[in-house]
């Protein structure tokens, strides 16, 4: 069966494994719980491409027990000794990078470097019997959303073989603001931004979020888009395939979605 693919929020660092009396991460990781359990076939392996791994060249990380990199700073003792300990999957890292590079990207293997929380966080969350074989995709440094859209186009005969590709990053990422100075622009960035995405017609899909920079409050909404790139990749591995809203909440004024294709 032909898995789909999702971009997700991940929250912010080690969010779901705190105390949070306020219950701001609850509806966030209530979804994270559900995107992989709720699918009509268990994936025979992930796909990850994080917000926070950029290389030169599109790099898979292929080892086939990756560690964990703990890079958040500032948190309590306890979350630098969470474990994840889902085996790698080197044959889906050489098999994305073979694709790659049939599609023109130069690409890199890396055995060596462990998951950063892009990765390891939400998937905790989703996965948390860590019984799913994982590869990590890095970003291109360059951020370059329609290089990203092909890429993903490239990598999309994954999905026929069962793997289930996710862009973990965050729609909305400023962190110089938040609460009632974040809300407004947020919430009119994010309809701007679900438009594109759920456009019926794939070629203006990718269109216009080849122009994100070009959405009402896109810079106030990424100042970087570091978090928003991997979007690029989940949306062309969907392919034709349509795309539906999946999630929505408002944390700490960022209004914050996820998507799914296919």
């Amino acid at each position: 069966m032909r898995q789909p693919s999702f971009f997700i929020p991940h929250g912010g660092g080690p969010c779901f494994f705190m105390d949070d009396p306020a219950g701001m991460w609850t509806r966030m990781e209530a979804f994270l719980a559900g995107f992989v359990a709720g699918l009509p076939e268990r994936p025979k392996a992930l796909l990850v491409v994080s917000g926070h791994w950029e290389e030169d060249a599109f790099t898979v990380q292929d080892g086939a027990r990756p560690g964990l990199l703990y890079d958040y700073y500032g948190f309590p003792p306890h979350t630098y000794r969470l474990h994840w300990d889902a085996p790698g999957a080197p044959d889906v890292a050489r098999r994305a990078a073979g694709l790659l590079a049939d599609a023109g990207f130069a690409t890199v293997r890396d055995a060596e470097r462990g998951w950063d929380h892009g990765v390891f966080v939400p998937m905790k969350v989703a996965v948390p019997g860590a019984d799913i074989p994982t590869a990590q995709l890095s970003l291109r440094q360059d951020l370059d959303p329609a290089a990203h859209i092909a890429a993903g186009r490239a990598l999309a005969p994954l999905r026929d073989e069962g793997v289930l590709i996710v862009g973990s990053g965050m729609s909305f990422h400023n962190m110089r603001v938040r609460d009632g100075d974040a809300t407004g622009p947020a919430d009119i960035f994010d309809a701007a931004l679900t438009a594109a995405v759920t456009d019926p017609d794939p070629e203006a899909r990718a269109r216009r979020l080849s122009a994100w920079s070009t959405l009402p409050h896109a810079r106030f909404a990424h100042p970087r888009e570091e978090h928003l790139i991997p979007l690029m990749v989940a949306a062309g591995a969907g392919g034709d395939d349509p795309a539906a809203h999946v999630f929505a909440d408002h944390v700490i004024g960022w209004k914050v979605s996820g998507y799914r294709f296919g």
